[in-house]
């Protein structure tokens, strides 16, 4: 096996002395929970705002690791004061804590952070699930719940269960017309969206060589579609022209895995045997060759995002619709991803090209992607280049979005219908990003000094709400099942994204008013109903809590009275979540047991907190409803015991600042 640290001379793969060389505490076995030092931290105001309230509830002082950005990059659009409102708090929060902070427009996180700050070697953790996006560049970066990063931002160790490594042995090259989108839909097709579950995706091979660090973060920002804990590329020659094109090259370091380092699963991709791939609504997983739905008619062909965010994403759109005009019926969004790569095709001729063939710019920034404007209209075939395709996440509840490459995605808009690129008739139009590029640092603000930065307040607008106190686990706990769902549901259906929405998600009074929308829009009421008489319980399918990494959809149930989840199987950073906030995730001991509990039950549950505290990992549910009893099992470390009998993160962080 290769987890076994004490062998110096064992071979490591890039994974392994990643965590190897951050390990503060724990065996690196996997399934055992492990914890590691934080060199940075990346929040945004999505997350950001109610991690300021956060760390003001904990009583912290300023900020412990290296390295913190808090950047402006979701909450775009202002039709009503709170996102601006947002804004403001965030760069209080910036100020007070110590961090640096990007102005709205500068752009996307995860390409800006690895732009201007993301080091090989480090570990970043960040309030957003695509921070693994910056693996590309041989980081190990986990992204996970806010109030998971507030701790850490207090200089907590970052606690996970040690994964399984992945190796992916890339070989060949690209053929015209594939690039890096289709790689990870490759692997989305061979392996769904659980795939990845309790594992790191490490890619190595020969096939590296033709993949630039930004095609690399296309590939780890989609990994998390796996539910991968993250993605890992080596640090090679290619991350250090990156870092030189930036102005950093001092910040190269060499990490690659040593000759003959072994992996506990196995892959292969040959890159030149891939074709254009398409996901189908509404799962990343459902993905098709493209040739396969071609001639579909589109409305929308939506270029940008963290997931497409280089260079190359838009100058090849713009060489493959240059001197040419999209089709009269399609929308044709461009979503720039950083300022910086936006100067430099403008300089180029790239965007002129795009304006040109209509298309319609928007701000830079995550916008559509999140639900923040561009929804597609009723009935209508959306195609982008997003991470994310599930139910409603753009903003219409019954949409059909598609998840392409930007050249899949380009073809089409010319054609008004899902095109496989390779018809088009000319030549691969490929585009090469200049090695001396336009930078852009002027939208960073540095960190105040500590005796500046403690002076300032945050800055609360009347949207924001301070995290309320929850009550520990009672010893005993009689709960009706307010809802019962499938495989698969996802933080967006739990707690949608979206101009309604996401506004309010820095109050937890304001969004509990959208808790399980996706799944059933009566749930808030009937939540408040049981209340006060001791609260609710949840049960769910395999895959509960999929996607992004917003602790909202624990907060908001929490607040409305949840204390029990029992699921086949959680998605990581949901089950995370859920046990920060006090909420006990269980899962069936038989997955069969998940027909045997109806909506309307009442389920009880006795002594949890004692046997929590004596070790045991399985507890008698009795249904009441129907006078049976089942098995379920927790999968809680000693250190998560203790969180959950404190109520919570929030109160067990508070304990341990101010004992010092």
């Amino acid at each position: 096996m290769p987890h076994m640290p004490a062998d110096d001379q064992a071979p490591r793969n890039v994974a392994l002395k990643l965590i190897e060389s951050h390990l503060i505490s724990g065996e690196m076995t996997p399934g055992e929970e492990v914890s590691i030092s934080v060199d940075q931290i990346l929040v945004h105001d999505a997350s950001g705002p109610l991690i300021a309230l956060e760390l003001e509830a904990m009583g912290l002082d300023g900020v412990r690791p290296e390295l913190a950005v808090g950047y402006v990059d979701h909450l775009l659009l202002q039709g009503d004061p709170k996102n601006a409102d947002d804004h403001l708090l965030l760069r209080s929060a910036c100020q007070r804590f110590g961090m640096w902070y990007s102005k709205p427009d500068n752009g996307i996180s995860h390409p800006v952070h690895q732009e201007r700050f993301g080091k090989p070697g480090k570990t970043l953790l960040g309030g957003d699930s695509h921070t693994c996006a910056a693996g590309a560049i041989g980081m190990l970066a986990i992204g996970t719940g806010g109030v998971q990063v507030a701790a850490s931002l207090a200089g907590e160790p970052f606690p996970f269960s040690m994964p399984e490594i992945w190796g992916v042995r890339l070989i060949g090259e690209l053929p015209d017309w594939v690039s890096a989108k289709d790689v990870i839909l490759e692997m989305l097709r061979r392996h769904n969206v659980d795939g990845g579950t309790g594992r790191i995706v490490e890619y190595y091979g020969s096939g590296l060589d033709s993949l630039s660090a930004m095609d690399r973060h296309v590939i780890a920002n989609m990994g998390m579609e796996m539910g991968a804990t993250t993605t890992v590329f080596p640090s090679d020659g290619e991350v250090r022209r990156f870092l030189r094109s930036q102005d950093r090259d001092e910040d190269w370091v060499e990490m690659v895995a040593d000759e003959g380092a072994t992996y506990d699963v196995d892959e292969e991709i040959d890159l030149s045997e891939l074709e254009p791939l398409i996901a189908l609504p509404s799962s990343p997983g459902n993905v098709v060759p493209v040739r396969e739905v071609a001639g579909q008619e589109i409305y929308q062909a939506y270029l940008g995002s963290s997931a497409n965010p280089g260079y190359r994403d838009f100058a090849v759109a713009a060489k493959i619709v240059e001197g040419r005009r999209v089709h009269e019926r399609v929308s044709f969004d461009v979503n720039p991803t950083s300022r910086q790569i936006l100067q430099n095709l403008v300089r180029d001729g790239h965007l002129f090209g795009l304006l040109s063939a209509g298309a319609r710019l928007h701000q830079t920034g995550c916008n559509g992607c999140v639900g923040m404007g561009q929804a597609p209209a009723t009935d209508r075939i959306s195609l982008r280049t997003v991470p994310r395709n599930f139910p409603g996440r753009s903003g219409n509840p019954d949409d059909k979005v598609y998840l392409c490459s930007p050249e899949t995605a380009a073809a089409s808009a010319l054609n008004g219908e899902i095109t496989d690129p390779r018809t088009l008739d000319f030549p691969y139009p490929a585009a090469e990003e200049s090695d001396e590029p336009i930078l852009n640092t002027n939208m960073l603000v540095p960190p105040l000094p500590g005796e500046e930065a403690r002076k300032v307040d945050l800055r609360k607008g009347p949207n924001h709400v301070d995290i309320p106190d929850f009550d520990p686990l009672p010893d005993e706990m009689e709960l009706p099942v307010l809802l019962k769902v499938g495989d698969d549901v996802s933080t967006d259906e739990i707690m949608p994204a979206g101009t309604r929405a996401m506004p309010l998600w820095s109050s937890v009074t304001g969004m509990s008013k959208y808790a399980f929308e996706g799944c059933d829009p009566s749930y808030p009421e009937r939540a408040q109903e049981v209340c006060d008489a001791g609260g609710h319980a949840v049960v769910g399918g395999r895959n509960y809590g999929q996607g992004s990494s917003r602790e909202k959809a624990a907060l908001a149930p929490r607040y409305l009275g949840l204390r029990l989840v029992i699921a086949k199987r959680y998605a990581r950073i949901h089950w995370e979540n859920l046990v920060n906030y006090g909420i006990l995730p269980l899962t069936f001991a038989d997955e069969e047991d998940y027909h045997a509990i109806e909506q309307g039950d009442k389920l009880v549950l006795s002594g949890v907190p004692q046997a929590l505290r004596c070790g045991y990992r399985t507890l008698t549910i009795e249904n009441c409803g129907k006078g049976a009893e089942l098995e379920v099992r927790h999968n809680l470390s000693e250190r998560q015991v203790e969180v959950m009998l404190r109520g919570g993160l929030i109160p067990w962080m508070r304990e341990r600042i101010d004992q010092g």
